[in-house]
């Protein structure tokens, strides 16, 4: 077998797995709920529990995979369900002990926005951003494996976050996971071995912290976690962020 066909099957396989897993992550179809507000939804904006959480909302900005704003968010805010974000609290106020903080870039994510996502997907003429976050992809790879007309984050219990390094409140460091946030691409899984030691120090860091308050690391993903059991499992939101 030559170096391209064994590629060739690499590639098929990481496939074949990820669609698998993004297949069973999204369920059967969800109800959409009438909540026009994150109060109607029973959320609350995590900044209400810890007025200092660091965000970095990527999606109510350009610096995302899609490249613009993504629709549903009016405001770089973090919502969740009230016994998601206590559990998140728990999170962040261990880890400061250790010098430690958590980063968020996104939090509960509007239905809206996961279908901005899909058409992003088949609009094979918008390639801008390739290079940062699917370089060694076809975009039409992306859609089944890392892009669903469902996603965990429309039910207000998932978030995408990292770890940072303080050295004091106002002197925070991200440490290094290996890829970035939202990159597609199996380096960014979570048990990857193409990382380095220190790197995969960092991801089991996050992974063991996340994991005592009650979350589930999505493997194919560092940064992606969800709350269990979920408050709403079989529904989903599209109030807008703001």
């Amino acid at each position: 077998m030559n170096d391209g066909m064994r590629a060739f099957l690499r590639i098929a396989l990481m496939a074949a797995v990820l669609g698998a897993t993004a297949c069973a992550t999204s369920g059967p179809p969800l109800a959409v709920s009438s909540a026009s507000t994150a109060a109607d939804a029973g959320m609350v904006d995590i900044q209400s529990l810890v007025p200092d959480m660091r965000l970095e909302i990527r999606y109510a900005g350009p610096e995302n995979f899609v490249g613009s704003p993504v629709d549903g968010y009016q405001a770089p805010k973090c919502f969740l369900h009230r016994n998601v974000a206590e559990a998140l609290q728990r999170v962040e106020r261990e880890l400061r002990d250790q010098n430690l903080r958590l980063k968020i870039f996104d939090c509960y994510r509007p239905r809206r926005a996961v279908l901005h996502f899909m058409r992003w997907a088949q609009d094979l003429g918008d390639q801008r951003t390739k290079p940062q976050y699917y370089p060694d992809l076809d975009k039409r790879q992306l859609v089944g494996v890392y892009i669903s007309p469902t996603s965990g984050h429309s039910r207000g219990a998932t978030l995408d976050l990292t770890l940072l390094r303080c050295a004091t409140d106002d002197r925070c460091e991200p440490l290094d996971m290996g890829t970035g946030f939202d990159f597609f691409g199996d380096i960014a899984n979570t048990d990857s071995p193409r990382v380095t030691a220190a790197q995969r120090v960092n991801r089991d860091r996050l992974r063991d912290a996340m994991r005592k308050q009650g979350f589930e690391n999505y493997p194919m993903e560092w940064w992606h976690y969800t709350f269990t059991p979920e408050p709403t499992p079989e529904m989903a939101y599209d109030f807008p962020v703001r």
